[in-house]
């Protein structure tokens, strides 16, 4: 079973995301700020963290910088009434892995929760298989036909991104500020460039194909 800790001021919101989340058949821990939320952590292993912006004592944005400066890399979902990019943008900057407007859909929030959870549980792994292919992640290396190939870095990350979320579609904006960085100087015809790398590496592989979705961008396709 999952842990989940809900940060949350507003006792209502608070109980609301409780109880969707136990019907869930999460298990959930409560903190009311920041700072509360600090001593969970020290008490109990926690698998994501759904995280209020404005809260008294530690704000979200405080609590998601200290977090991330004391290296713990648990998924946060930040949940928030603040609509402006800038707001969304700081979040991101700060380390939050997900952001949510309120008030929200609780489907969606469920989904967004479980891929978080998803992909968590795949970096924490450090390796992925799709098929007869094996990514590791700490050495860049694509093991398949019993040969290992060492890919270059971004062309590495780029694939093992598409792979651990197949069939979403990124953007190539998405596909730039993950594995570039929003800071990053590289154009967007970076990704086509690296896309099209990828496609001629493995253009015999069977196992996975990257689509182009016109107008939108890419994802990856596994075959079954």
């Amino acid at each position: 079973m999952f842990k989940i800790m809900v940060v949350e001021d507003d006792n209502n919101m608070s109980k609301l995301i409780q109880t969707i989340l136990k019907n869930h058949n999460f298990d959930v821990y409560v903190a009311y700020d920041g700072l509360e939320a600090m001593d969970v952590l020290d008490e109990s292993h926690i698998d994501l963290i759904v995280l209020d912006v404005m809260m008294p004592n530690m704000d979200g944005y405080e609590f998601t910088q200290n977090l991330r400066e004391a290296e713990f890399e648990i998924p946060i979902l930040m949940l928030s009434a603040k609509q402006l990019p800038e707001d969304r943008n700081k979040g991101f900057r700060l380390g939050i892995d997900d952001y949510m407007v309120k008030p929200f859909n609780e489907e969606e929030l469920l989904l967004r929760i479980k891929a978080l959870l998803r992909r968590a549980q795949i970096v924490s792994e450090h390796q992925l298989t799709v098929g007869d292919i094996i990514l590791n992640y700490d050495t860049l290396t694509v093991e398949m036909d019993g040969k290992i190939e060492t890919l270059p870095q971004k062309e590495f990350y780029l694939l093992y991104k598409l792979l651990s979320n197949p069939n979403k579609i990124f953007t190539r904006l998405n596909l730039m500020d993950e594995i570039w960085g929003m800071g990053s100087n590289s154009l967007d015809t970076t990704v086509n460039v690296h896309i099209t790398r990828l496609r001629k590496r493995f253009e015999k592989v069977d196992d996975f194909s990257i689509e182009t979705i016109r107008g939108l961008g890419y994802k990856a396709v596994i075959h079954k």
